[in-house]
């Protein structure tokens, strides 16, 4: 099978600037994402507006691919971690206590493209509506993503678009569309203006256990990720400026890439951006819960995710730290992680929370314990990092063993935090 070229994301032009990009007080990000904002003056009120369902926060930078055909979901099956050619379409339905808007009910999915060795290509968000099946990528991986889907076809009726010129992606705690139609009130008529702005909506599933899932790292309520949902609304871009308009005459403020990554850190989420590199096998950071059907069947990289599963461990695993914030500085992604003078991991996203303070995402190798001490060097900098374990050391090689083998027992993420 065909593997797709290592994607620089240095070389991937940003998206067109938003319209979110002209308010008062925003700061450009930077490479794939310098479309949007980083942030709008207050990133730790942002976070904490956005964490509270009082703000949204413009994505456009995010990629959107458009997969139509009869063969669809069985040939994105054929290639997926996850079960998606039982997928049921998401179908709108009335709903009269948001004046007659629409409201969706939402199965969406996560899922990865592997490569022969199960490591990790693509990680998309998917969801089906009947005609067509949605996917969404992190900034940069659409064209890479599309050109390799483009040569798996062979003889299935199926086409592949990227439609991220076309569509942009508002991310916030609440489905926008509705919280839009609930602050109406009296202006009755604006949000129906909008009717045809609308694409789909995808709630992220994480850190949900999927159908076929297995969590290495805490479930339920002892999972940081199950403090609050998450919805990509997919807009059109030429009706931005209109929603920009109707978010703020709703009272909702708007948070830039600080205030998401604030959440998205907090939640353990992993980023292939970030937390991804040429080696990463799911194991590692703790998708097989949520992105990954192990009884589904043959796909590419499968042998690999049953072998580590079933027999072997994964031979890193992710880590969430929280930073000694005397230094007032964040280190940067790629710093090394310390174990006294050993160096055994890489940071690879770090964020100023409005709550927790300075916290990150590592990923380490699998025999650090647990109650290591460790340090996080940037340079000249070193701070001290107490970590919180996601994936633990014996996380795999789980036949003949019980099924809570294998994974954090309850309270054990928490009480590592003290």
């Amino acid at each position: 099978m065909l593997d797709p070229q290592p994607i620089d994301l240095s070389a991937v032009e940003p998206t067109p600037d938003s319209v979110f990009l002209s308010l008062e007080g925003a700061v450009r990000a930077s490479g794939v994402d310098a479309g949007i904002a980083l942030h709008y003056g207050s990133p730790l009120r942002e976070g904490r507006d956005v964490d509270e369902a009082r703000a949204v926060v413009d994505l456009s930078s995010w990629d959107v691919a458009r997969v139509s055909g009869p063969d669809r979901l069985t040939w994105l099956n054929s290639l997926a971690s996850q079960k998606l050619d039982t997928l049921t379409p998401s179908v709108p339905t009335p709903d009269e206590s948001n004046q007659g808007v629409e409201s969706v009910q939402n199965v969406a999915v996560r899922a990865l493209f592997l490569n022969l060795q199960g490591r990790i290509d693509f990680d998309v968000r998917v969801l089906d509506d009947g005609e067509a099946t949605w996917l969404l990528t992190e900034p940069g991986y659409v064209g890479s993503l599309v050109e390799w889907l483009g040569k798996m076809r062979f003889m299935s009726q199926v086409e592949v678009a990227d439609v991220t010129a076309e569509w942009a992606v508002v991310g916030a705690r609440c489905v926008l569309r509705e919280r839009l139609a609930d602050a109406d009130g009296q202006q009755a008529g604006v949000v129906g203006q909008l009717e045809d702005a609308w694409g789909p909506v995808l709630r992220d599933p994480w850190p949900d256990v999927c159908v076929g899932g297995w969590p290495y790292g805490p479930v339920g309520g002892e999972h940081p990720g199950s403090d609050g949902e998450w919805f990509f609304s997919l807009v059109r871009r030429s009706r931005m400026p209109e929603v920009l308009s109707a978010v703020q005459d709703a009272g909702l403020r708007i948070g830039g890439l600080m205030a998401y990554e604030q959440v998205r850190i907090a939640a353990w989420n992993p980023s292939i951006r970030t937390e991804v590199d040429f080696k990463t096998i799911p194991h590692e950071l703790d998708l097989l819960r949520v992105a990954t059907h192990l009884n589904k069947g043959c796909y590419k990289g499968q042998e690999t995710v049953a072998r580590v599963h079933n027999l072997g461990h994964p031979p890193r695993r992710i880590v969430f730290l929280d930073l000694d914030g005397s230094e007032h500085t964040l280190p940067a992604a790629g710093a090394e992680v310390k174990a006294g003078e050993r160096t055994v991991g890489t940071l690879t996203s770090a964020v100023l929370h409005h709550d927790a303070g300075p916290i990150a995402l590592a990923v380490i190798r699998r025999n650090v314990g647990v109650d290591t001490e460790l340090t996080v060097v940037d340079g000249e900098q070193t701070y001290q990092a107490l970590q919180t374990v996601i994936v633990p050391p014996n996380a795999g090689n789980v036949v003949g063993r019980p099924k809570d083998v294998g994974r954090l027992g309850p309270g054990m993420g928490k009480d590592l935090r003290g």
